[in-house]
């Protein structure tokens, strides 16, 4: 009997449909940093929050800055979510607290460099005065 071609044997083989990731994943992140944060929306949050929240976070960076600075044209209707990207900043800001001290650490570089972009395009719209509240409440 002759042998059967690869293609033949793996044509019997089920589908598996690969599912297409809604945000792009965290850019320059180590593998073991990116295996802890996966652990961790796992057990505490919903998978691809975290690169959900740093995705909006980095388009309010490097967006138009009337996002940042116009009160007129910046809408905000006090849904978490929805028009209030403070709520990103809370999400990975609890992410940064629950992961373990390296990973956070790797994250933290890259949340801090979009915070920095931050201040620096809105300078005149974002004092950050107040020490006890994070300066992404009070602005957003």
């Amino acid at each position: 009997m002759p042998r059967r071609r690869p293609s033949a044997l793996r044509g019997e083989l089920p589908v598996r449909a690969a599912r297409r990731r809604r945000y792009p994943s965290i850019d320059r992140l180590s593998g073991s940093c990116t295996a802890d944060l996966r652990r961790l929306e796992r057990s505490r949050f919903r998978p691809e929050e975290t690169a959900e929240a740093f995705w909006h976070w980095k388009a309010l960076a490097h967006g138009p800055l009337r996002l940042i600075a116009d009160p007129v044209t910046a809408q905000r209707c006090g849904i978490p979510g929805c028009c209030d990207v403070g709520c990103f900043r809370d999400h990975l800001e609890a992410v940064l607290h629950a992961l373990p001290k390296k990973s956070a650490r790797e994250l933290r570089a890259l949340v801090a460099a979009l915070d920095d972009k931050i201040l620096r395009r809105a300078k005149s719209a974002i004092q950050v005065d107040n020490l006890g509240v994070p300066w992404w409440r009070d602005q957003f």
